[in-house]
């Protein structure tokens, strides 16, 4: 397995470590509101940062930052955050993992300026990738360096309708110590949409079963809730024991909490956290979020 040394033991000792996160760290709904406003640029993830201490890459899909960009990321967060650094579209998508050893080394320097902050790198594959792919996505991943963990997200239905796909990809996950990212959208397609933004994600988002099987000591779960807080944390509750049965194994998750319009995405992070700590007080809190509005005397 392809672990990066020292991560979540402190003094001696394993912590007992939940991280939380979104889909992005600046929302132009979070200004004023979760981040300070007006705040520049450079400063956003900063602030995002005491918040939730971890979030997805989805910004390196479409295209590969420079090391100066991810240096700025590195500053502005601490050691411990956690970044989903997804693999860009022309490895994935474009190319379909063929080929593309000149983009994978350009990707992998870009962002070792993050150091353990790269918490794991993400391998989102396009719906068209199957069962009878397994093999190659097993040679791409024997060819990996090591000195980063990865997971893979699949979409193709039929690795959560048949058994034996199931299987198929577990098997190369774990030769190669890979995760199996589920991203659960169950709770949303459980009714129609009511708003714009879900009836925007709607149409663009996967509808696959839930799964909640950890293949490594570092389970990603990616869910998605609706514009309406209760039905969102309704939709959340057995993630909620799956995550507190991980924890009590040993493992340490990370759990994104999306929403259509993410409007409330920090809070509900924090608000997942929270449910997870009151069944486990241990739990390592979370830090204290910068005022997004200064401080008054009264």
């Amino acid at each position: 397995m392809r672990l990066q040394a020292g991560e979540d033991v402190k003094e001696g000792f394993t912590r007992m470590r939940l991280a939380v996160g979104c889909a992005m760290w600046s929302h132009r709904s979070w200004q004023g509101r979760f981040l300070a406003h007006p705040l520049p640029p450079n400063e956003r993830l900063r602030a995002y940062a005491s918040w939730c201490d971890a979030v997805e890459g989805n910004t390196t899909f479409y295209a590969t930052p420079t090391r100066e960009t991810v240096a700025t990321w590195a500053r502005q967060t601490g050691e411990d955050f956690r970044f989903l650094a997804k693999l860009p579209k022309i490895i994935t998508h474009d190319r379909c993992l063929t080929d593309v050893d000149e983009a994978l080394g350009g990707f992998l320097d870009a962002i070792e300026p993050l150091g353990t902050r790269a918490h794991a790198v993400w391998i989102q594959l396009p719906g068209a990738f199957g069962p009878v792919d397994v093999p190659l996505l097993a040679r791409f991943l024997s060819r990996l360096p090591d000195g980063h963990r990865y997971a893979v997200e699949v979409r193709h239905p039929e690795f959560f309708a048949s058994p034996r796909a199931a299987s198929l990809l577990e098997a190369a996950l774990r030769t190669a110590g890979a995760e199996w990212i589920p991203f659960d959208t169950t709770a949303f397609f459980a009714s129609p949409p009511t708003s714009d933004a879900e009836r925007d994600a709607w149409s663009k988002k996967p509808r696959v079963p839930s799964r909640s099987v950890a293949l490594t000591d570092r389970p990603i779960v990616r869910y998605l809730g609706r514009d309406d807080t209760e039905q969102t944390v309704a939709g959340w509750r057995p993630w909620v024991d799956v995550v507190v049965g991980w924890l009590r194994e040993g493992r340490s998750p990370t759990m994104f909490i999306h929403t259509p319009d993410n409007a409330d995405a920090p809070g509900l992070a924090r608000r997942f956290h929270d449910d997870v700590r009151a069944r486990l007080p241990e739990l390592d809190a979370l830090p204290e979020p910068i005022p997004a509005q200064p401080l008054t005397l009264f």
